[in-house]
């Protein structure tokens, strides 16, 4: 994959309980740990949409709906992006 160019639309935190990472469509999920770590993908209304599995110091980028949360591990930190290119 090709070097992209990162704009940051917020602040990193930790995604241990749901979160919709500011609303974000798009985010940067960050598994800082050293084993794996699910991540989960739920609609506002609480239904599983998605999981993935993230190996250790993973970074993913996941596109999703505004009103969608996000939940991983402690160790599992979340950022909304944009890409610049």
């Amino acid at each position: 994959m090709a070097n992209r160019t990162l704009k940051l639309l917020g602040s990193e935190a930790a995604i241990a309980t749901a979160s919709n990472v500011g609303f974000a469509k798009l985010v940067r999920v960050l598994n800082n740990k050293a084993s794996v770590q699910v991540i989960t993908q739920k609609n506002a209304g609480g239904t599983t949409l998605a999981t993935v599995t993230l190996a250790a110091n993973e970074v993913a980028f996941i596109r999703k709906a505004p009103s969608d949360t996000l939940t991983g591990a402690a160790t599992s930190l979340a950022v909304s992006i944009a890409f610049t290119d």
